[in-house]
């Protein structure tokens, strides 16, 4: 990765957890042309890297981020059509095509304000957290547009047509605890358990199999806009697909340690992982 593009992306490696952060914080996290290209090519390495399990996202300073940077991103761009269409193309592409389809768990961490524009790569992520005193606003209304790219069409889908509405219009802040409620975000946790809460979460993901994890999140992207027959056969076809290209054999595996070695209970936890050499024996 270039300077450049480490001065507004930082990433941190820890036993496979790889945390990239917004580090734009004397603009509260502000989306920059150069942060959209900055994360689309991180995402990229990220997805690749065989070291990395799971994917952490969120923003240094204090802050997730404020949304698009409304100098740098909008008013910078008016007399640039091109660059301007270049940019919505980065930036869509990488808060939702990427993050949306992504292969490697991804959990959004939320601290301070997550604004607008934000909204799409909190709602892209497959989990996200908060510390308990964060601060919510869709605030497009407040200056004059709506809430654009796909952020108005992810909120609606996400929430109750009463609550997505609600906060459209009003533009105001509100805690992580309305977002909980709404179904924005999983939970929150005072923000002194922040940090400790989501390593707890990642590594809970980490003894899942990443075949089966991976499938799992996708079909339940997927089947959302299906009808039942379409899902049922689309679901039929993904478990088929799991136990070509899986190589834990996480379906026989699960099974000979739950049926004949009961070593461990499916409601309680997975079954272990890098044990299929004692399977096939």
């Amino acid at each position: 990765m270039s300077e450049q593009k480490q001065s507004v992306v930082k990433v941190e490696k820890y036993n496979g957890i790889s945390t990239i952060w917004f580090n734009r914080p004397h603009k509260k996290n502000a989306m920059s042309p150069e942060l959209h290209e900055a994360m689309d090519q991180t995402l990229i390495e990220l997805e690749e890297d065989p070291d990395t399990k799971i994917v952490i996202i969120r923003g240094a300073g204090g802050n997730f981020s404020a949304g698009q940077d409304l100098k740098e991103f909008f008013r910078g761009m008016d007399n640039n059509p091109l660059k301007a269409k270049h940019m919505a193309e980065v930036a869509n592409r990488w808060r939702w095509e990427r993050l949306y389809n992504y292969d490697k768990p991804t959990i959004a961490v939320i601290e301070g304000y997550c604004v607008g524009g934000a909204f799409m790569q909190l709602l892209a992520t497959d989990f996200a957290v908060a510390a308990d005193n964060a601060q919510f606003s869709l605030a497009e209304v407040n200056w004059g547009i709506l809430p654009g790219a796909l952020v108005g069409k992810v909120v609606a889908d996400a929430v109750l047509y009463r609550h997505a509405l609600y906060h459209a219009c009003l533009g105001e802040a509100f805690p992580a605890e309305e977002a909980v409620r709404i179904g924005l975000i999983n939970y929150a946790v005072p923000k002194e358990k922040l940090d400790a809460d989501v390593e707890k979460l990642a590594k809970r993901l980490m003894e899942k199999s990443p075949a089966v994890l991976r499938a799992t999140k996708q079909a339940m992207r997927v089947v959302r806009t299906m009808s039942f027959d379409q899902a049922y056969d689309y679901l039929l076809a993904k478990n088929t697909a799991i136990r070509v290209n899986d190589p834990e054999e996480s379906y026989k595996t699960g099974l000979s340690q739950f049926i004949d070695k009961k070593s461990y209970k499916p409601a309680h936890g997975p079954f272990q992982l890098g044990t299929l050499l004692a399977h096939n024996k």
